[in-house]
């Protein structure tokens, strides 16, 4: 199993997009929340990534999680995930 290739038949595009800009918006607020609250954006990292990870070796299993996960060092060189975050 391969995770970028696990599109259903009859797949929207827009509709997944739309799914994932209203999925970044309650976990920006999750995040920004939480700081208020005093926990350091470090430890709010490394549990999202666990958390992320986990959902998807429950869905699609370790190795395809792994194969998955190895693309994310040239692409976070790369800057892909540079993006200024809001500090409140």
């Amino acid at each position: 199993m391969n995770i970028a290739t696990q599109i259903p038949a009859g797949h929207d595009a827009a509709a997944d997009h739309e799914q994932k800009r209203l999925a970044l918006g309650y976990l920006q607020g999750a995040w920004a929340d939480a700081q208020h609250e005093g926990i350091d954006g470090d430890c709010l990292a490394q549990t999202a990534l666990f958390l992320a990870l986990a959902e998807l070796i429950s869905t699609y299993g370790e190795e395809a999680t792994a194969r998955y996960a190895e693309k994310f060092a040239p692409r976070i060189r790369n800057g892909e995930f540079s993006i200024e975050l809001s500090r409140q």
